[in-house]
């Protein structure tokens, strides 16, 4: 076995890379790291994580088949103003509640349409300290 540092980013066809980028940084506050034409790389806060925002061109004209992606929160209580901030930037909530008590989710769409969720899960002690 090949040892990584696991998933680390995920790409994004969009309609436009700049709305999708303005859209994720209101919620997240992700900075871009690097720009070309149609295609932006952008980092999550406190992580090394990249989100990829890549513009469809006619040559390309499928979708992807990503289900779904998240971000977790760190603190519970969060999730009620993530909802706030997710509506204000013009995502559309579409499932919202708990996996089990104390643990609340949030499941949205971003302007092109890609499903993206929100949760907070309760960790062992030794798992909630960032590397």
């Amino acid at each position: 076995m090949i040892k990584t540092y696991g998933l680390t980013h995920i790409a994004l066809l969009v309609n436009d890379a700049q709305r999708s980028f303005d859209f994720y940084h209101k919620i997240f506050g992700i900075r871009e790291m690097y720009r070309s034409e149609g295609f932006i790389q952008a980092q999550t806060p406190h992580t090394h994580d990249i989100l990829v925002f890549e513009e469809v061109s006619e040559d390309r004209g499928h979708r992807s088949n990503i289900l779904h992606f998240g971000f977790r929160l760190i603190r519970d209580e969060d999730i009620n103003d993530i909802v706030k901030e997710i509506e204000a930037a013009g995502g559309k909530i579409s499932s919202r509640g708990e996996f089990c008590p104390g643990e609340p989710y949030v499941f949205f769409s971003d302007p092109d349409g890609n499903e993206v969720e929100v949760w907070y899960e309760k960790l062992p002690l030794e798992q909630t300290t960032f590397i």
